[in-house]
């Protein structure tokens, strides 16, 4: 078992077929493939669309029981005008997942950058009745500024033990590509400072890379320490790793974690889908 949790946005990219996925591997296998390599996903999916019961149960029946699906609460919930008179919407989504058991941990609400200050109070009710393990991103300017409006947003949720998820960028936007791909996710992602935070045992990370995987090295460095020294700190870190398209995504995952290996010797490997079933394939041959 690794002393962390690593994934991706998703798990249903076609595009990762000979890389991740063997050639032809079909869409339904995938989540099972995906769930041998690594420990964790985004749940980006549940972000814009809530999945039908039959879904989830499928979900279940092929997610490992280690495996953590950090479900985004809808946007309708997330970017509604009171997320207190959500509540019932989010315990009804809740129930959704019900069947993923303690796998839905944590639950992520990703606010929008209108979302400020003048809505702390409402955040802190909708938090506190929901008392579930969640992870908050923010994206208003005022919550970066580091004054007193962002301190009161950091005390509510250390002392609700709910994590600031950190959105690091930073690889992105370096990219003076004008490839579509990254034009897009530059147009998309916010270009916001840095704050990683550890107010659980479990801090949140995203980041973001530069479609180049070595180009992505110089910023991955800091969080390679600073991930190793959440695990010797005893905490469990989230790590989600991004590309501009994502067709990249599991390859820069796996370069950190070898980055990661040499700052903790004895972290163990990933395995890798495609290798264990070459591997196979040249087994049954002999």
């Amino acid at each position: 078992m690794l002393p962390y949790f690593l994934g991706c946005p998703s798990w249903s990219e076609p595009g990762w077929r000979g890389s991740l996925y063997p050639p032809g591997t079909t869409s339904p296998h995938f989540l099972q493939l995906y769930g041998r390599c690594f420990n964790a996903v985004e749940g980006n999916t549940t972000f814009y669309a809530e999945p039908a019961p039959a879904t989830v149960a499928r979900w279940a029946a092929q997610m490992p029981e280690h495996f953590r699906f950090c479900a985004k609460l809808p946007r309708t919930i997330s970017h509604s005008d009171n997320l207190t008179d959500q509540l019932p919407a989010a315990e009804a989504f809740l129930q959704l997942l019900a069947p993923l058991g303690a796998r839905v941990a944590p639950l992520w609400l990703q606010l929008p950058s209108s979302f400020g200050p003048p809505r702390l109070a409402d955040l802190q009710q909708f938090l506190r009745e929901l008392a579930r393990p969640l992870a908050v991103e923010v994206r208003h300017p005022a919550f970066f500024a580091r004054g007193e409006e962002e301190r009161q947003l950091n005390r509510l949720l250390r002392d609700l033990g709910v994590e600031r998820i950190c959105l690091d960028a930073r690889a992105l936007f370096s990219c003076a590509s004008e490839a579509p791909a990254v034009r897009h996710a530059q147009a998309k992602k916010p270009h916001l400072p840095l704050r990683p935070a550890a107010f659980s045992h479990s801090p949140q990370l995203r980041f973001i890379g530069h479609p180049e995987l070595a180009a992505n090295d110089a910023f991955l460095a800091p969080w390679v320490t600073k991930v190793a020294e959440w695990i010797e700190a005893g905490h469990t870190p989230y790590v989600f790793i991004h590309t501009p398209d994502n067709q990249l995504a599991p390859q820069l995952a796996w370069r950190f974690h070898q980055q990661l290996q040499a700052r903790l010797p004895g972290l163990l490997d990933l395995p890798w889908p495609l290798l264990e079933s070459t591997a196979v394939n040249q087994l049954a041959l002999l």
